[in-house]
């Protein structure tokens, strides 16, 4: 699949402050006079919003992690072929709140070594990655604080405690340098707009 569009993620921990950072940065994109799509997973087509409730809300154990891959998968072919694919073909600025990078690591990383997995269904029905991949790095104690405080009803992950956000910083940031040519790793324990400072200035040098 071609595009001509750009396709950024936002990545990072429970509580990191990037779904903040993805509306902050939609909204100064747009004043800029770009066209611009803000979308989220798992969600972001009718079909994928459904599979959202069923893996986000319930009992921390409700599925394995190989069935969590699963439906995360069928959840974003839906979001890539309903939303984020047709956006890029008309030349839109698709921001993305989590992507296959999310998968990686709370379905790969979470409950065993499954990353094996988790790529070859990302090849097989995917095949797709971000232009550019912003990690919001947060504290992993500060970040579980903000997203329990929110008092929501999808808190299945955040369910899981400490050990699994600890876990899930150290393998987002081993994926930034995996993946380096891509990723682009921004300091969260900060104030909102000097975080917002540091993402608008590195994707106008993307868009450029």
């Amino acid at each position: 699949m071609t595009s001509t569009g750009l396709f950024l993620t936002f990545e990072g921990i429970d509580g990191s402050g990037k779904s903040s950072q993805a509306r902050l940065l939609a909204d100064h994109l747009r004043g800029m006079g770009h066209d611009v799509v803000l979308t989220r997973e798992p969600g972001g087509s009718a079909g994928a919003e459904e599979i959202r409730r069923l893996v986000l809300e319930g009992d921390p154990d409700r599925w394995s992690a190989e069935t969590e891959i699963l439906l995360f998968t069928a959840a974003r072919r839906d979001h890539l072929e309903r939303t984020i694919e047709p956006a890029l073909a008309a030349g839109k600025v698709v921001i993305c709140d989590r992507f296959a990078d999310s998968t990686r690591m709370y379905q790969g990383l979470s409950r065993g070594d499954l990353r094996g997995l988790v790529d070859q269904l990302h090849n097989l029905m995917i095949g797709r990655e971000p232009d550019l991949t912003l990690l919001i790095d947060m504290d992993p104690q500060t970040g579980l604080n903000r997203a329990k405080g929110r008092q929501g009803t999808e808190e299945r992950f955040e369910d899981f405690g400490l050990d699994l956000q600890l876990k899930m910083r150290a393998g987002f940031l081993a994926l930034a340098d995996e993946f380096s040519e891509r990723f682009r790793v921004i300091d969260g324990n900060r104030d909102m707009d000097s975080v917002a400072s540091d993402v608008t200035d590195i994707v106008k040098q993307a868009l450029r």
